[in-house]
C-alpha cells in the first residue's frame, strides 16, 4: 500500500463489514468484495439484461454484463494512473449496475411508476437492497456482507439521497476518489459503446454523428492512422478506441491538475470539497454533453429503440399489476416474504431480478392462454 496516493482509500482503513469476519490469508477485503459480486446471482443475470438494445436483438451488442466489465476495465486503468486503490475501484465498478431491472431504463421507469405509492424504485437503491438483503449465499447473515466502502459508493450513486437506506452513508459532500472514478468511467464507456452498437446494428450511420465535434475528431484521427484499405468496420472500431482514449487521457490529466490545485493531503479534505476532484476538463465535458445530445436524438429516440423500450415497459407494468392482484402466482420463496416486506415491495423485487428473457417468458405464461405454465 506504500505506492498508493495519500488520497486513496487504503484497505486497512476500511470501516469493515456489518457482520465481522476473519481476514483472508491472501485476499484483502476489497478483493473479496469483488469476488463476492462476481459470484452473485444478480451479477450473472446482467448477461441477459438490456443495456440499450434488448438482449434478443443481436448476439454481438452490449448487455448490462459486458458494459459492467468494460467499465471495470477502464476504471482500473484510471485508478492505476492516479495511484488509487484498484481493488476497491474494480469492486465498485462491478457492482454499479446490479440493481437494474429488465429492459434497461425503460424497465426502471416502469417499476418506478408502479412503486410511486409504495416506497419508490431506483436501481441504485435496489442494488443496495440486493447486496444487503436479497442475495443469500451465506447461512449466518443476509446479503453479501460487503465492506462499508463498496456499499457507500452504491448509495452515493443514488439520485434519491433522502431515503433511509442512503441517508446513513451521507457523511461527506463527495464520494471517495475510487467511487468518483467508477462513476465517471461509467458514462465514458456507455457513450462510446452505444455508438459502436448502434452503428453495427444499422440504427445510425457515421453521418448521423456529424453534430458531435469529439466524434468527428476521433473519426478523422482513425482515418489518419489506419491504412487506406481498412474496412468501414475497422475504421468504426478504431474511432471508438480513439474516442475512449481521448476521454481517459483527459480524465487522468485533469484529475491530476485538480488534485494539485486542491493541495489536499488527506482524503477527508477532498471529500468535503464542493465538487468532485475526478472529472474531465471543461472543454471535454462540453464536448461530452454535445455528444450525449446527439446520441439522445439519433439513438435513444430512434423509433426502433423506442419501440423496444416501450414494449419492455408494458411487460413490466402488466406483470406488476397481475402479481399484485394475485400474489399466489409468485414463487413460494417470494410469497413467504410478503408479510415481512410488504406485497408491492416483494413483487417489485421479483420483477427487478428478472432478465429480459425471463420477463418475456413470464408474460407469455400468464397472458397467453396456449402457453404452458
Amino acid at each position: 500500500m506504500e505506492s498508493l496516493s495519500p488520497l486513496a482509500m487504503k484497505t486497512d482503513l476500511s470501516k469493515g463489514r456489518d457482520y465481522p469476519e476473519k481476514d483472508h490469508p491472501f485476499r484483502n477485503s476489497y478483493q473479496r468484495d469483488r469476488d463476492r459480486i462476481v459470484h452473485a446471482t444478480a451479477f450473472r443475470r446482467l448477461a441477459h439484461k438490456t443495456q440499450v438494445l434488448v438482449t434478443h436483438t443481436s448476439d454481438h451488442h452490449r448487455t448490462r454484463l459486458t458494459h459492467t466489465l468494460e467499465v471495470a476495465q477502464i476504471s482500473r486503468t484510471v485508478a492505476r494512473q492516479l495511484h488509487l486503490n484498484e481493488d476497491l475501484t474494480e469492486a465498485i465498478a462491478l457492482s454499479h449496475d446490479l440493481g437494474h431491472p429488465p429492459f434497461g431504463h425503460a424497465g426502471e421507469y416502469a417499476l418506478r411508476d408502479c412503486m410511486v405509492n409504495h416506497g419508490g424504485f431506483e436501481h441504485n437503491r435496489h442494488a443496495l437492497r440486493i447486496v444487503e438483503e436479497l442475495e443469500y449465499p451465506y447461512a449466518n447473515y443476509p446479503g453479501l456482507n460487503l465492506t462499508w466502502e463498496v456499499r457507500e459508493a452504491m448509495a452515493l450513486h443514488s439520485k434519491v439521497p433522502d431515503c433511509p437506506e442512503v441517508k446513513k452513508y451521507l457523511k461527506y459532500k463527495q464520494p471517495f476518489l475510487e467511487a468518483q472514478v467508477a462513476d465517471t468511467c461509467d458514462s465514458l464507456a456507455y457513450n462510446a459503446h452505444d455508438i459502436d452498437d448502434a452503428i453495427s446494428l444499422g440504427i445510425i450511420e457515421f453521418s448521423d454523428l456529424e453534430g458531435s465535434k469529439i466524434w468527428k475528431m476521433a473519426f478523422a484521427k482513425a482515418q489518419e492512422v489506419l491504412p487506406k484499405e481498412a474496412t468501414a468496420t475497422q475504421t468504426q472500431l478504431g474511432a471508438i478506441r480513439i474516442l475512449i482514449d481521448m476521454h481517459v487521457y483527459d480524465l487522468v490529466e485533469n484529475t491530476r491538475k485538480n488534485i494539485s490545485l486542491a493541495k489536499s493531503t488527506n482524503l477527508e479534505e477532498v471529500r468535503n470539497m464542493e465538487t468532485s476532484v475526478v472529472c474531465h476538463s471543461p472543454e471535454i465535458e462540453e464536448l461530452k454533453h454535445e455528444l450525449g445530445a446527439v446520441l439522445k436524438q439519433k439513438i435513444y429516440n430512434n423509433f426502433r429503440v423506442q419501440r423496444m423500450a416501450n414494449k419492455g415497459a408494458r411487460f413490466v407494468k402488466r406483470l406488476f399489476s397481475e402479481f399484485s392482484e394475485n400474489s399466489l402466482q409468485l414463487p413460494e420463496r417470494y410469497t413467504a416474504r410478503i408479510k415481512a416486506q410488504g406485497l408491492h415491495r416483494t413483487v417489485c423485487d421479483y420483477i427487478a431480478g428478472m432478465t429480459d428473457r425471463f420477463a418475456q417468458d413470464e408474460y407469455m405464461k400468464i397472458f397467453n392462454p396456449y402457453f404452458d405454465v
